[in-house]
């Protein structure tokens, strides 16, 4: 087997970027890159390990024998490994066997930036080369059409891993996904997907949270083209993909970040910032150049290598604030002695600035549980950047509010009204995501009181509120046919519950809720614009009914919405509207196709009665526990 060879894809440019932490394409100059040298095929490996005293590439190739393949430091104090081996290549399998300056230790590494790692519980990573020709690219150039804030925006979030199975309950694979999935998500009318992690991960419990190969998509499910191709069948079916981005921590893992030469590298070396009670996990070093470039340059990768157009960052609270799950005495101030992390505020603007710049037509979003202000507003206002954010105390109130007995509702409609004070000061998006479906918290149709059929109708109900409240949409998978089960990631969607009258009927419910979402502009051309909301009545609360008018830009297009939160119907309920002029009902969550009873309203008359402040009025039928949308 030939020695390592010099050679180096990195000019003197490159470094003085990477030191400076402005180098945010890191994955074409670091890691294994397949190239040919004096006519040789093999491959250029480069790994960042300034703490260091050997680097060896172990493998297959050489036994694992770190006397084999010794990389070559760079004489620019960069911390930068690097060397060509011939007659390596496409499929190798690989680690970095690291000797540190720290005491001698040894550690043994997977590659941060390897392109596919081996299937887990095996740890290796891979040299990676194949090719992918895309198809999508009438979605690439008009993207910034249907993926903007004043377009319709509605999520399914998906665990690959648990979404399907086949009979044996092994996983789908992501080209049997790019079949079964995507035709079903485009069926059911949603706009975009979003996937948890699909970077690599060890342990299948955490659900994709805990990275460890944060440049390659998990090889449970295939090969980086196929999850391409995954990509590639979404577009081609005008579906956006997002994807669940983890830059807030990383597991210990001996093969993954953590001590990666010996010294505390990509993670805080004080444990008060670098390491996560909650998650028993490392916290990067944002303040590090290196890091920061790290971390950028991965979230590009994502939007560059594999075509996707958006990301959600994971757990934006718990890098905003020192003191996020600390005690007193856990964590230390900033300079200006409050708890505000600087650093990782300053990461998270210039990730956004960066994604921004250099991609058109993308979105990120936060998962952002405090009061933080300017989450999604721009940078140069003095925002963190970000295009949406998640409307999480919308989430908890909304849910804690649905879960009561009707009849104690009217004392707890601020529950509900409460969302409109606040609803404009971010551009927020309304989750009901995976975290609300497991630990004991049940499914969402058993947290709804009542009986069976009680129980349906308020979800449709909740989901009625949910598309016609401002803010795009999030659902977790299963959700949409009224799933019983906590969601298990261990086995498939109870996918048989459809054969039952009720579930289909949810089902029906959400596809006509997407189909009215993409095709009413008074649902999203306002829906970050306190222009696009109106109360008709917020305060009846004997009756528990809520009234409002959505609008967009031509008002012909407004829709009255009525939600009647008990099982009584409300007969001849009297609303005011703005003009006069015939009204049709759109959408009725009790109509029988959905599960309902069937109170609709077909013959619908302007009376001149002033009414809420308005002078002219109708009077509806609002179904218990229902929703009605008119025209």
């Amino acid at each position: 087997m030939a020695k390592v060879v010099s050679h180096s894809l990195f000019t003197d440019f490159d470094i003085d970027l990477f030191k400076g932490g402005k180098h945010y394409r890191l994955y074409d100059k670091l890691g294994s890159h397949p190239v040919t040298v004096n006519k040789k095929k093999g491959t250029y490996f480069a790994v960042w390990a300034p703490s260091a005293k050997s680097v060896s590439v172990v493998g297959d190739f050489n036994g694992w024998n770190a006397d084999e393949h010794q990389l070559m430091v760079r004489w620019d104090s960069s911390g930068i490994w690097e060397g060509f081996i011939p007659s390596v290549g496409h499929g190798a399998i690989y680690k970095y066997k690291i000797q540190s300056n720290n005491n001698d230790i040894w550690t043994e590494k997977a590659d941060p930036f390897g392109r596919l790692c081996e299937h887990p519980p095996k740890t290796a990573s891979v040299v990676w080369d194949a090719q992918y020709a895309w198809n999508d690219g009438a979605w690439m150039g008009y993207r910034k059409e249907k993926n903007g804030l004043d377009r319709p925006y509605s999520v399914y979030e998906v665990h690959l891993g648990s979404w399907k199975r086949d009979k044996d309950n092994n996983f789908l694979s992501y080209r049997q996904l790019a079949k079964d999935l995507v035709a079903y998500v485009k069926e059911m009318g949603y706009t975009h997907v979003e996937f948890m992690p699909i970077m690599e991960y060890p342990y299948d419990p955490s659900w994709g949270y805990q990275l460890t190969g944060y440049f390659a998509p998990t090889s449970r499910f295939g090969t980086p083209e196929d999850f391409k191709a995954l990509v590639d069948a979404f577009h081609q079916n005008d579906i956006g993909v997002i994807l669940d981005w983890v830059p807030s921590h990383f597991p210990e893992d001996a093969h993954g970040l953590g001590f990666f030469d010996g010294s505390h590298l990509y993670e805080h070396p004080d444990r008060r910032k670098g390491y996560h009670p909650d998650w028993k996990s490392l916290i990067f070093n944002y303040g590090r150049n290196e890091v920061r470039a790290f971390l950028i340059s991965n979230a590009l990768f994502w939007l560059d290598q594999f075509h996707v157009d958006g990301l959600r960052v994971d757990a934006v609270a718990s890098m905003l604030y020192l003191d996020y799950s600390r005690e007193e005495g856990e964590w230390e101030p900033n300079m200006y002695g409050n708890n505000e992390h600087l650093e990782a505020m300053s990461f998270i603007r210039e990730l956004n600035q960066e994604v921004y710049a250099s991609f058109e037509g993308v979105q990120t979003i936060a998962e952002e549980s405090t009061a933080f202000t300017g989450v999604s507003k721009p940078v140069h206002f003095g925002g963190l950047g970000f295009g949406m954010k998640w409307m999480m105390g919308w989430m908890h109130d909304t849910l804690e509010y649905f879960k009561k007995e009707p009849v104690y509702r009217r004392h707890h409609q601020n529950d509900l009204t409460f969302s409109m004070t606040y609803a404009f000061t971010e551009n927020f998006m309304l989750p009901f995501s995976h975290d609300e479906v497991v630990y004991g918290k049940q499914s969402l149709v058993y947290r709804m009181p009542g009986d069976e059929w009680q129980r349906f109708a308020n979800l449709r109900l909740l989901f009625g509120y949910m598309f016609t409240h401002p803010g795009t949409k999030l659902m977790f998978m299963g959700g949409e046919f009224g799933q019983t089960a906590e969601w298990n990631f261990q086995q498939s969607l109870d996918w048989h519950l459809l054969q039952y009258g009720v579930h289909a009927g949810v089902q029906q419910f959400v596809k006509d809720l997407n189909a009215l979402y993409k095709g009413s502009p008074a649902l999203y051309e306002k829906q970050f614009s306190p222009e696009g909301f109106q109360w008709i009545d917020y305060g009846d609360h004997e009756n528990s009914v809520l009234t409002y008018i959505r609008k967009g830009h031509d008002e012909k297009n407004d829709l009255i919405i009525a939600c009647n939160f008990t099982p009584v119907p409300r007969e001849n309920y009297r609303i005011g509207i703005p003009k006069k002029g015939k009204l049709k009902e759109v959408l009725n969550s009790d109509a029988t196709a959905y599960g309902g009873s069937d109170r609709l309203n077909t013959a619908i008359k302007t009376s001149t009665k002033a009414w809420h402040g308005h002078k002219k009025s109708v009077e509806i039928c609002i179904p218990p526990l229902g929703i009605v949308i008119l025209r």
